[in-house]
């Protein structure tokens, strides 16, 4: 889970789609080659036809038990859960959603950047040498085991945005063929607080870093690098430090839709302040100058020259796809998704060392495949097709949603909406549901109809500055211009209001996010807010899936033009 809950800290959460140290990824087996799952399995128990609390947990407690491992992508778990989603999917009455195969296979690249590199900044005669970790960090998604840079002209490109709805480019007016470009993370106005400059506080995907990043390659820079500051990025250094500094998962290039810059990378706030001061700059005035329109590039007269040598290993892992056809429209789609992946087992930790996952995502996948057989009793069957995309390496970057929108089993222009889910939290019924990324398309309009005729209301997540929407696999469709929902329980729970409920995420936050705890405990979980949430999800794809509608996103939104020209085609 990548988008994070509430009060998860956000130094847990900030890049959790980097890296994480401690899974083994060797190449997963064929699915032709994959075993019935180990024991527990759930032959014994009868599934009811409609969405129930009682089958949810029996999936939540076979996904998520010691014997799949913590469902590690490339591990014997991955092999058990792959088998048990496929199998679920066969009860159900679904068909195989990938050309006839149950599974996608998603090739990646393992990358890890070589600790002793140095960013060598030349200037007036005189070198600095910024060291990784301490100072910087660099890495690359070319796959090459060798990146050289020789006296790259390095230049401050404020936010490093090219927004046009927004009449915003601090790119405009150069070449930016072999150069360094250095920027400011968030968005235009968030350092001044100019709530006038494309959403105020709110994050939008311009003040992301993967973003920020796709653009210097779209500029044809040589480099990108990253200014950090722990309220623009919503976490520390140390967090950068970390997930930077170890194994980076990716698509092979050739998978990937997105363009990359040969070199990215952050550098700490302190270094981008000797470097600026260096120039005769001062780096707070120039934070004032970016957020003002008209911003022109400055130059930091200084050379940047680096060697960075990395190794390079390719692996893969699987998703799982299931189709339910339309009726008189099978051709076109409502896709609803939730990673199966988990963080695996660590056998270098003592003790419990087995992170089950069960409320991340085991939970999400249950649930997806409780709505299955909702639609999959339904009489007469949906007009539309609804697929069911279990993805793999969520937890390593989106990557196997973002490998399925690039590869789909339905083109994206057929596809009307996704619902995905990303954690649910067993802690009873709520009056709200937290929309993440509120205020996107108009898929929402069809949720506010059906939340409307249960008395719940709607709202963004409590700190949208994060960028949370960015974060989970959904975001892997709406940046392809497909609208997509991402939906959790609120926080106003029926017994104990606010106060409870916000407690209950805190714990969960605290004491189980990403660590062995986050385990299926039948005798505390609640399962009447979960049947609930699963009701309001199937009650919008069942609308979309039966409606001519083809939702778009709201003006402004940056996506809109993404899903503008792909049903132009």
């Amino acid at each position: 889970m990548n988008r994070k809950l509430l009060l998860v800290p956000i130094a847990l959460a900030a890049l959790a789609a980097c890296r994480h140290d401690g899974m083994s990824m060797p190449a997963a087996s064929p699915a032709s080659a994959v075993a019935a799952p180990a024991l527990p399995n759930s032959d014994a128990h009868r599934f009811a036809p409609d969405i129930d609390g009682g089958d949810f947990g029996e999936m939540v407690r076979v996904l998520s038990s010691d014997a799949f491992e913590g469902r590690g992508p490339g591990t014997p778990g991955e092999d058990k859960s792959v088998a048990y989603i496929t199998a679920q999917m066969r009860r159900i009455g679904l068909q195989p959603g990938n050309k006839g195969s149950w599974t996608q296979d998603v090739p990646m690249l393992v990358t890890t950047a070589d600790p002793a590199t140095t960013l060598d900044i030349a200037r007036n005669g005189t070198t600095t040498k910024l060291k990784f970790g301490d100072d910087m960090v660099v890495s690359t998604r070319s796959g090459q085991p060798e990146v050289k840079l020789e006296g790259s002209d390095m230049v401050f490109v404020g936010y490093g945005v090219d927004a046009p709805e927004q009449k915003w480019n601090d790119y405009a007016g150069q070449d930016w063929r072999g150069k360094t470009v250095v920027m400011l993370v968030n968005d235009p106005g968030f350092h001044v607080h100019d709530e006038s400059l494309f959403e105020g506080r709110k994050m939008t995907y311009y003040g992301r870093w993967t973003y920020k990043f796709e653009e210097a390659a779209r500029q044809h820079a040589a480099a990108a690098i990253i200014i950090h500051d722990t309220e623009g990025a919503a976490y520390g250094w140390d967090v950068v430090k970390h997930s930077w500094g170890g194994k980076q998962y990716d698509l092979r290039a050739a998978d990937d839709p997105d363009p990359r810059v040969p070199l990215q990378g952050w550098i700490t706030q302190s270094a981008a302040k000797a470097l600026f001061a260096n120039a005769g700059l001062d780096l707070d005035d120039l934070y004032k100058a970016a957020n003002k329109r008209g911003f022109k590039p400055v130059p930091l007269h200084a050379k940047l020259s680096v060697d960075l040598r990395s190794t390079i290993s390719e692996q893969q892992s699987r998703n799982v796809i299931g189709v339910l056809p339309g009726g008189t429209r099978p051709d076109e789609a409502v896709v609803y998704m939730a990673h199966w992946d988990h963080l695996g087992k660590h056998d270098d930790e003592p003790g419990d060392n087995i992170y089950n996952g069960a409320v991340d995502n085991a939970a999400g996948v249950a649930g997806i495949l409780e709505i299955a057989d909702r639609f999959a009793h339904q009489r007469p069957a949906p007009q539309r097709s609804t697929v069911f995309i279990a993805p793999t390496l969520e937890e390593a970057g989106l990557l196997g949603s973002k490998y399925y929108a690039a590869h789909p089993s339905f083109a994206l222009d057929k596809i009307a909406g996704v619902l995905n889910i990303d954690a649910i939290l067993p802690i009873g019924k709520t009056r709200d549901i937290t929309v993440t990324g509120f205020g996107a398309s108009h898929l929402e309009d069809i949720l506010k109809t059906e939340a409307d005729k249960q008395a719940l209301s709607l709202h963004a997540e409590e700190n949208p500055e994060g960028g949370h929407y960015f974060r989970s696999d959904h975001f892997s469709f709406a940046k392809a211009g497909v609208p997509a929902l991402d939906l959790s329980n609120g926080a106003d729970l029926v017994d104990g209001g606010i106060a409870a409920g916000k407690a209950a995420e805190k714990d969960y936050g605290d004491n189980r996010y990403h660590s062995p705890r986050d385990e299926y405990d039948p005798a505390t979980w609640k399962f009447d807010g979960i049947v609930q949430l699963l009701g309001l999800e199937y009650a919008v794809g069942n609308d979309l899936a039966n409606s001519d509608a083809w939702p778009d996103w709201y003006d402004g939104n940056a996506f809109k033009a993404a899903r503008d020209a792909m049903m132009k085609k």
